[in-house]
């Protein structure tokens, strides 16, 4: 079932499979929208409820018109659904927003699979330099630029045209610049690591971009009990480069939740 959810001052495009026992809630990452999850959605839904949703701005979502809090909206997906607990799994942003949601409001969240995750509050970690390009190249207007400079820094492990991930990156592209000026930071989460208390497994990217590589290990360091994964052929698309080993290990996950 697809549907429009309302979200604070506006809405989301959502997806639910339907079915029964604990819901799984599939976030999508930054340099995607949830057609990401197109190639693993099926063997996930087998038996099981999933929910997937594009956050404002991004896929099939209208761009936002006020400010606006990645956690808050995901609670208010939930809340459309009748979702009291979840599963969370979520890649990069996503699994930004997964962690924010788990120390908020913990009893909404049954544990967590995080793929190539972000995360508030990390001083070390504020891609500066990635950030500055696309900003020199957006004043510029060479969009050819920013989507080689997202395949050189989050799709090295793509071959060829890398088609797949080069739709992906186009298409998400203008979601950056039409979101950023609504979006609000979610509180600092880095220095809180410590008080997640859920299931959690931690995959991150071997050709992933070293400054996101390094931040992945301090914060499965930093997650109690976390296993941390290490995906040898996966940059910034896990889902993409390694379909069978990132359902695998979020099925693994999702039957440990509690």
């Amino acid at each position: 079932m697809e549907l429009m959810v309302p979200v604070k001052d506006g809405e989301v495009w959502a997806e639910d499979s339907g079915g029964e026992g604990l819901p799984l809630v599939l976030l999508h990452p930054g340099v995607a929208d949830s057609r990401v999850w197109d190639g693993i959605l099926p063997r996930l839904a087998d038996g099981r409820r999933v929910i997937r949703y594009d956050a404002r701005g991004y896929g099939r979502s209208p761009d936002p018109t006020a400010s606006f809090s990645l956690v808050e909206d995901l609670s208010a997906v939930l809340d459309h659904f009748g979702v009291e607990r979840a599963f969370l799994a979520g890649s990069s942003m996503g699994g930004g927003t997964a962690i924010g949601l788990a120390l908020s409001d913990p009893g909404r969240v049954a544990g967590l699979a995080l793929l190539v995750p972000g995360i508030t509050g990390n001083p070390d970690f504020a891609m500066a330099e990635f950030t500055a390009e696309v900003g020199r190249l957006a004043e510029a207007g060479d969009m050819e630029g920013i989507v080689a400079l997202v395949k050189r820094t989050s799709a090295a492990a793509g071959s060829g045209s890398d088609p797949e991930a080069d739709k992906l990156i186009r298409a998400v592209i203008p979601a950056w610049f039409a979101v950023h000026p609504h979006h609000v930071p979610d509180p600092p989460a880095f220095d809180r690591l410590g008080e997640l208390d859920v299931p959690c497994v931690l995959a991150l990217g071997e050709r992933d971009d070293p400054e996101v590589v390094r931040c992945n290990e301090q914060m499965a360091a930093r997650i109690p009990a976390c296993r941390l994964v290490r995906l040898r052929d996966s940059d910034h698309f896990p889902s993409l480069r390694e379909a069978a080993a990132v359902t695998g290990l979020v099925l693994e996950a999702y039957a440990t939740a509690r």
